[in-house]
């Protein structure tokens, strides 16, 4: 189980985050440890995947063809009961980070699933009829494959090391493709390939600072900017 990150100072200078934020990105990237700790610093709830949870993953990775369609339904019942409850606990409408966006779960279908298989997960998708509550703001991480691969073998999680560079490479583009049209929420797009936002305070605090700011429209964040 991974350590649950310790609040991290972050001078907000009268600016208020904002209420709901989602953090997304492909395997590796880092998405999941972000959302932690934008959750510690803003004290927010987070509404987290759990894929260690999904009981076919790790067949999934032994044999893709196999377990694909089971592994993504999985994935999409658990998503969608996820914001269910969301929704149900909203009476107070309390602040979250989440680590992913319902609406990305088609993305992985596209790259796992035949074609009979995709339109069945279609089908399926459409009859749970998931109206998700829109992100006041999503981070999209992004780094190229070699980065995952490292950061992939670097956190040691067995079955996560059979992902083949190609595969990798398909969710990269299949990432890619959906954000250059995506503009439902203000958007922030950040380059992760050569920061830590895990350990390094002065990586976290410099993203911090500038989503603060955001209100509207795309953005993109380049640490190199700050070097």
């Amino acid at each position: 189980m991974r350590n649950e990150p310790t609040p991290t100072s972050v001078d907000l200078k009268g600016r208020t985050p904002p209420a709901f934020i989602a953090v997304e990105g492909p395997i590796g990237v880092g998405k999941t440890t972000l959302a932690k700790r934008l959750a510690a610093t803003f004290n927010y709830d987070t509404l987290l995947e759990d894929a260690e949870r999904n009981p076919f993953l790790e067949r999934f990775y032994r044999n893709p063809k196999e377990a694909a369609l089971a592994t993504q339904l999985s994935f999409l019942f658990q998503r969608a009961q996820k914001i269910s409850d969301m929704r149900q606990a909203d009476i107070f409408s309390p602040v979250r980070v989440a680590d992913f966006l319902i609406e990305k779960d088609p993305l992985f279908a596209r790259v796992n699933l035949d074609r009979d298989e995709f339109d069945l997960y279609q089908r399926v998708y459409r009859q749970l009829l998931i109206d998700p509550p829109q992100p006041d703001l999503v981070v999209y991480l992004q780094a190229p494959t070699n980065v995952l691969l490292s950061r992939i073998n670097d956190r040691g999680i067995a079955h996560e090391r059979a992902l083949g560079r190609d595969y990798l490479e398909r969710l990269n583009e299949v990432y890619s493709e959906f954000f250059l049209y995506y503009d439902g929420v203000p958007l922030l797009i950040v380059n992760a390939s050569e920061i830590d936002l895990a350990n390094d305070d002065q990586d976290y605090r410099h993203l911090v600072d500038y989503l603060l700011d955001i209100r509207s429209g795309r953005h993109y964040f380049n640490p190199t900017f700050f070097g």
